[in-house]
């Protein structure tokens, strides 16, 4: 990964850290025993360089959380015309497309079609962007 690249990544992955901080604060949560977020595989998140920036807003904005898990959302498709499902381990891809599809997973349609029918018209099942999945309160 060039260095340019490497900037553009800290800077989307500090936008999701920055999410998730809005969230908290919206929701009033300041103190937290355990805190889940999920990982859509598609999307690619850089996990070190999110975790550096959610701690460092975290404790900009005074929330407390005890331990924090993530887990990684594998990505399913499921093809509109005949059905077939599948997995981002079913089809091949080169740095440059899960480049583009880490800013805007919408894009996976411009690269990858349906390995049974060959259709791009499908649906992203789960496995894109970060999702909050469980909050536990002091």
């Amino acid at each position: 990964m060039n260095p340019k690249t490497r900037v553009i990544h800290i800077v989307h992955e500090w936008a999701l850290a920055e999410a998730v901080i809005e969230y908290l604060v919206e929701k009033g949560k300041k103190r937290l025993r355990h805190l889940v977020l999920g990982f859509g595989e598609l999307q690619s998140i850089d996990k070190e360089v999110f975790m550096f920036a959610l701690e460092n807003l975290l404790k900009e904005n005074n929330i407390v959380v005890d331990s924090i898990e993530t887990r990684t959302i594998k990505a399913r498709f499921k093809c509109r015309r005949c059905g077939y499902e599948w997995g981002l381990k079913d089809i091949d891809m080169d740095d440059t497309i899960k480049e583009a599809i880490h800013f805007l997973p919408e894009t996976v349609h411009a690269f990858v079609s349906c390995p049974s029918c060959n259709s791009i018209d499908y649906d992203i099942v789960r496995g894109r962007g970060l999702t909050i999945e469980e909050i536990e309160e002091r």
